[in-house]
């Protein structure tokens, strides 16, 4: 058996010293998306004067609307292409509601597709919302008053193209939601809200189902 010489074998443990720690090679995360803020509210039902009908006489109720800032450095196809129709952005909101139904909060998920997104910016707002009378059949009839009384956390995914380029979570670190069995159907994209005339050039356009 051939032993190396033993200031051969010194060198190379210098040398890999010198390299520094080896870790195996992963692949590295996408750059053209990154969310930088999730931003949970409380806001009430707009009230809207109108006429030629009669105005409804109500007590305006409370929405949980859940706003989310990203920024885009996009590849596309083409230089000349300045815009992007192909971002969905998807929610995961663990309500604060534990219960015998619901023994670690219910998970409410759903998406907006986003219509002419710019392929470089980087303080784009897009949002969703909960319904007052959704709030009210997951808290046993009463609203919460704020979103830490809502809200567990809140995770948010970005994919392009069907494929996941962005992720973050309002408090935890790293995906939490996946372990949760989800619940859809009652978050609401600003189309199908009353806020859908508000703030129009605010937000993102969001596609039509």
């Amino acid at each position: 058996m051939n032993l190396p010489h033993p200031l051969k074998a010194v060198g190379c443990l210098v040398a890999l010293a010198l390299l520094g720690p080896v870790f195996p090679l992963r692949a590295q995360s996408s750059t053209e998306v990154g969310i930088t803020k999730i931003e949970p509210a409380i806001v009430t039902t707009p009230a809207v004067s109108y006429s030629g009908a009669t105005q409804k006489s109500f007590r305006p109720k409370s929405w949980m609307e859940i706003e989310v800032t990203f920024a885009t450095a996009l590849q596309t196809a083409s230089p000349t292409e300045k815009y992007s129709d192909d971002l969905t952005v998807n929610y995961y909101v663990l309500l604060n509601n534990k219960s015998a139904l619901f023994p670690q909060g219910a998970l409410l998920t759903g998406q907006t597709a986003l219509l002419s997104v710019p392929v470089k910016d980087n303080d784009l707002k897009t949002v969703i919302y909960i319904s007052p009378r959704s709030l009210e059949r997951f808290f046993d009839g009463k609203i919460p008053s704020s979103p830490n009384a809502a809200v567990i956390d809140i995770g948010v995914t970005i994919s392009k193209g069907g494929k996941e380029v962005a992720s973050k979570s309002l408090k935890a670190a790293g995906a939490w939601w996946p372990q949760f069995q989800p619940v859809s159907g009652y978050l609401l994209n600003k189309l199908e809200t009353p806020f859908a005339s508000l703030n129009s050039d605010y937000y993102e356009s969001v596609k039509k189902q």
